[in-house]
């Protein structure tokens, strides 16, 4: 019985594939089988791991798939997915690695409470540039089934990193959860779909997962029309959570999530990777968002934030200065736009 499948797109990646499987290896739940999907990348990523598990006892339990051209990184995660086994999903970056007790401690954790929809760690954010590492950490709420309360909290207060998640492969196919199309925040798509629909969570509060920044990758490459991406998939998202019925449940969670990180991060995404940023598309990136959260000034959880106010005040009112003001944030702040 596979307890736990990982999932692992491939693209260009041999400078730190390696380390990546090796952590792969050396887990401590035996259990399990790493499924990677080779996205015709454009060097000898998936080569180098055949050479590193040969003769190894894990070896059968690597599984290496094709699709029959290039996907992206979303939806080779979403082409894996039929294929996995294990009890539960998870998905590791390939140019990132793991503790090798995290894939045993977080099961058993799931298992321990009743086998709960999403089990979590923390992450350490690690630099290739010798910056100091850091812990980024999700809210700490009870751990067993999802209260209305705890649900509202869990959902204004973390942290989106999707790989730090153990998901119940049941419910994953039960919601019909995916990653989006949309090459950009697909990963914000499966993470806040899975947290919407979850009944259950437990937790380890540990940083097993190492999520490495890197020149070149695709969260430091600047893109001066990625941000439409982002916008697709949000536009994608809230259509998926309106069409299951989970949207009205939790609206003013969902739109706040949509204000945090579907229009202000689009924003910021632009105006961060533009050369001379202009007012008018950052008026069609508010636009767009009037289209989806029409009464967001009543948003409660907007209400209690000045910070939010105070920029979309300077977004509407002063946006020379917030033109000015958001790349300098960006720098000081080390934000991955």
């Amino acid at each position: 019985m596979v307890k736990v499948s990982v999932i692992l797109p491939v693209y260009g990646v041999a400078q730190y594939i390696e380390k990546c499987a090796q952590s792969l290896l050396e887990q401590t739940l035996n259990e399990m089988e790493f499924i990677f999907v080779d996205d015709h990348g454009p060097d000898n990523s998936i080569d180098l791991v055949k050479q590193l598990i040969a003769g190894h006892p894990r070896e059968n339990q690597f599984v290496f798939l094709r699709p029959e051209h290039n996907l992206g990184a979303g939806m080779a995660r979403s082409y894996a997915i039929p294929y996995a086994k294990g009890e539960y999903l998870a998905f590791v970056d390939s140019d990132d690695w793991v503790e090798p007790t995290m894939f045993e401690e977080l099961y058993n954790e799931a298992v321990a409470q009743g086998n709960s929809d999403l089990c979590y760690c923390q992450i350490s954010k690690d630099y290739t540039d010798w910056q100091p590492s850091e812990t980024l950490k999700n809210p700490d709420i009870p751990s067993g089934p999802l209260t209305a309360e705890s649900k509202r909290y869990f959902l204004t207060h973390f942290v989106s990193m999707f790989s730090t998640y153990i998901y119940r492969r049941q419910m994953v196919e039960e919601h019909h959860l995916h990653f989006p199309e949309s090459r950009s925040a697909d990963d914000s798509f499966f993470i806040i779909s899975a947290l919407v629909m979850a009944q259950s969570m437990a937790h380890v509060d540990k940083p097993f997962y190492h999520y490495m920044i890197r020149p070149g990758s695709v969260t430091t490459t600047k893109d001066s029309v990625k941000y439409q991406k982002r916008l697709a998939t949000f536009r994608s998202l809230m259509a998926f959570l309106k069409e299951s019925g989970a949207y009205e449940e939790n609206k003013n969670e969902i739109d706040f999530i949509y204000l945090k990180k579907g229009y202000f991060s689009s924003v910021f995404n632009y105006v961060s990777n533009s050369i001379e940023p202009k007012k008018e598309t950052v008026d069609e990136i508010r636009k767009e968002m009037l289209q989806h959260v029409p009464d967001y000034r009543r948003n409660p959880y907007y209400r209690s934030k000045m910070s939010l106010r105070m920029l979309d005040w300077m977004l509407r009112r002063c946006k020379w200065l917030a033109l000015r003001l958001i790349p300098i944030y960006v720098r000081k702040t080390n934000q991955v736009v």
